[in-house]
């Protein structure tokens, strides 16, 4: 690979990921239009707060799968949500996140915060079954 094929890769990568930030933020003001249906807004909402909430469900630290998360997960959800919501009113959005800057969410946060406590506290309590058991 030439320089100039490596730094057209980081550009094109560069290029990708400004466009995964913006419609993340195009997803956020989605949710909030009142011409989205509700199916949409419930996805479009629970993307980007997974996208912007600074702790991940799976942390970066574990080996591939801290990964997995924001090079599949996330794409797949905005894939989603943008399939669902109008086209037209996603162009407005879009519009208006490329001008636009949008900070961590920490309601999100919260939630996974809570989502992981919530599988602490089932995971002892298997444990204790499991304990009690033998």
């Amino acid at each position: 690979m030439t320089v100039s094929q490596d730094v057209s890769v980081v550009g094109r990568l560069r290029s990708w990921a400004r466009s995964i930030k913006r419609d993340v933020h195009a997803l956020y003001l989605s949710a909030r239009d009142p011409r989205v249906p509700w199916y949409a807004k419930a996805v479009a909402l629970a993307v980007a707060a997974y996208a912007l909430s600074p702790i991940d469900l799976i942390p970066d630290f574990i080996p591939v799968l801290g990964y997995l998360d924001d090079l599949i997960i996330v794409p797949l959800g905005i894939l989603l949500a943008v399939r669902l919501i109008p086209a037209d009113v996603l162009a407005e959005h879009r519009a208006t996140a490329t001008d636009t800057r949008l900070a961590p969410s920490r309601g999100a946060a919260v939630v996974i915060i809570a989502i992981w406590i919530g599988l602490a506290l089932v995971a002892i309590g298997l444990a204790l079954r499991y304990l009690e058991a033998i």
